[in-house]
């Protein structure tokens, strides 16, 4: 069995202690603002030593997640930011419950502004949607294309419907949500593109969806953009289960669960 100097281990458990912190934030359990219960409470809860969780909370404080007023404890710090640095973004990639979220999110505004732009979309517009798609429909057909220009192209595709719903508010909203968008789009290129089934099953669904907006069939777009979404989000769950499964027997066996 391979062994850690002393101060390997420390950081190895404070990162795991971390990590369960995160998942109490993700969860809901604490909320943004909140303080959060005592080292003696947080100890007996996790089943942790104190200087674990002290080096885990030094953690946390490093990725922005919480903050410590003097005299005060800590709280869940706000989780807004700019870009790939933001402590949204770090929950969003450490943890996978807050993709499904954002999955949630893009069904609603993406199915709205599919069914939008089916009912205001200008010939202006649809000729920029035919070329977004045939571009990512090209970049799909080539073989060992970057998964990152697979994934700049489908969310160009994207936001080419946001902006021909003509909903200002709708297009700064998810424009807003750029770096959270490419990463999610990201996460479905990279874990179902080579996957002939679920690869076959969104080309139909990025078919379906072209050509419900450009025929102008409103009720019929909505439903194919968020059959989109759920069908990524149905994929990944499925996915991402099997590797958790993998994940705890690993923890059992090495005792820490």
């Amino acid at each position: 069995m391979k062994s850690y100097p002393e101060s390997e281990d420390r950081r190895q458990l404070a990162d795991v202690v971390a990590e369960r912190i995160e998942r109490l934030i993700v969860d809901g359990v604490l909320k943004v603002g909140q303080a959060l219960p005592s080292e003696r409470r947080l100890c007996e809860k996790l089943g942790i030593s104190r200087s674990a969780l002290r080096e885990a909370l030094r953690v946390l404080r490093g990725r922005g997640i919480i903050e410590t007023a003097q005299g005060k404890g800590s709280f869940v710090a706000q989780l807004g930011g700019t870009r790939d640095s933001s402590p949204l973004m770090h929950l969003f990639s450490s943890q996978p419950r807050t993709l499904y979220d954002l999955l949630e999110v893009r069904a609603v505004l993406e199915s709205e502004a599919a069914r939008l732009a089916a009912l205001r979309g200008t010939e202006a517009d649809f000729l920029i949607l035919r070329s977004r798609y045939e571009e990512m429909v090209a970049a799909e057909a080539e073989e060992g294309a970057d998964p990152r220009e697979h994934t700049r192209l489908d969310h160009a595709f994207h936001l080419a419907i946001s902006e021909a719903s003509h909903n200002p508010v709708l297009v700064y909203t998810q424009q807003s949500l750029s770096d959270l968008m490419l990463s999610s789009v990201f996460a479905s290129v990279n874990n179902l593109y080579h996957r002939p089934l679920q690869k076959r099953q969104i080309d139909r669904q990025h078919s379906r969806l072209f050509h419900a907006i450009t025929e102008r069939l409103p009720e019929q777009a909505q439903r194919a953009a968020r059959d989109h979404i759920q069908g990524i989000r149905d994929n990944l769950k499925e996915i991402e289960g099997e590797e958790q499964r993998l994940v705890r027997a690993t923890m059992r066996l090495e005792g820490w669960t």
